[in-house]
């Protein structure tokens, strides 16, 4: 079952590089033909690019995460701190990614109507909740491996008296 299972992870994160790469290929098409025929299509085609490729680098970090965590790690037994170290590296990139996101959409918006900002601003306001939880998570877990690991030292020290 443990082959299975990372060969399923393998698989998908093979799937998401490939579609990340197609986003960036798509956005730097769209780059180019915005430039070709900038009365056209302008600023918009070259921030549709910028969109595209903001959410590529999201896309291939989950599958990076995916295959680091799934295939190469398997079901090794992790410590609570490394865990927190992957968690939060996976997290920031994401974070990284809606505030790009919600910049280029902001702007975008700006452009076309003001009245529409309150998806870009939600969207805004969204990020900074999940960085500010990312945070949260940090102190507690943080907090409490301090705790358990002095807890495991003492525990240690008395097996070691014995």
């Amino acid at each position: 079952m443990t082959y299975l299972t990372r060969t399923v992870f393998a698989g998908a994160s093979l799937l998401l590089m490939l579609a990340a790469l197609a986003l960036i290929a798509l956005g730097f098409m769209e780059a180019v033909d915005g430039l070709r025929a900038p009365e056209t299509a302008g600023p918009d085609a070259v921030l549709d690019a910028l969109g595209y490729i903001i959410v590529a680098i999201a896309v291939f970090d989950v599958a990076k995460y995916l295959f680091e965590e799934e295939v190469t790690r398997g079901s090794e037994k992790r410590s609570a701190a490394e865990a927190r170290r992957s968690l939060t590296k996976f997290l920031s990139t994401v974070v990284i990614a809606l505030f790009l996101e919600a910049l280029v959409i902001v702007f975008k918006t700006a452009r076309e109507d003001v009245a529409k900002l309150i998806y870009p601003t939600g969207l805004l306001v969204a990020s900074v909740l999940v960085l500010v939880g990312l945070g949260a998570y940090q102190r507690f877990s943080a907090a409490v491996e301090e705790k358990v690991g002095d807890d495991d030292d003492a525990e240690a020290r008395k097996d070691k008296a014995k």
